[in-house]
């Protein structure tokens, strides 16, 4: 988790909102990404989800049994689906989202008893560090007048 709130720190000086990702297979760092959203023009390039096609790619496989994937804030719907179908068995997160956190938060689609995949989550780890850096972000963002978030 202290590498991807490092990377989340990297994307939050690139003016991303700063949520890091880190996919690990067999203790070795297969895939890591902050946000990009902003950098690809594109929605959908949340930090998890550009992890997970990265590590994908590097498996050669768009399963990634075996993995574990830690990330800095309770993932999205969005981010949750990609989770359940890349057959991720383990997630890891720092700060719970209250607002849009499909995790535990607003729902829990990655251990939804109806999908054919749930993962086993560990959360909290880190949580405090986290928070602080999302909070440090928005708090500078809102205090020089950039676009609402």
């Amino acid at each position: 988790m202290a590498r991807a709130l490092e990377i989340a720190r990297a994307g939050g000086l690139r003016g991303e909102v700063p949520v890091g990702a880190v996919i690990v297979h067999e203790g070795a760092i297969l895939a890591e990404s902050h946000n990009r959203t902003l950098e690809l023009c594109d929605p959908t390039a949340h930090a998890e989800s550009v992890a997970i096609r990265a590590a994908a790619r590097r498996l050669g496989d768009w399963r990634l049994s075996g993995c574990t994937l830690y990330i800095t804030l309770e993932p999205c719907a969005q981010c949750a689906g990609a989770i359940v179908l890349a057959r991720i068995p383990r997630v890891v997160y720092a700060a719970s989202d209250p607002k849009s956190g499909m995790a535990g938060s607003l729902g829990n689609l990655v251990q939804d008893a109806r999908l054919n995949h749930r993962v086993e989550l560990v959360t909290g780890t880190l949580a405090p560090e986290s928070a602080e850096l999302l909070r440090g972000f928005f708090r500078a963002r809102r205090g020089r007048g950039g676009p609402p978030v």
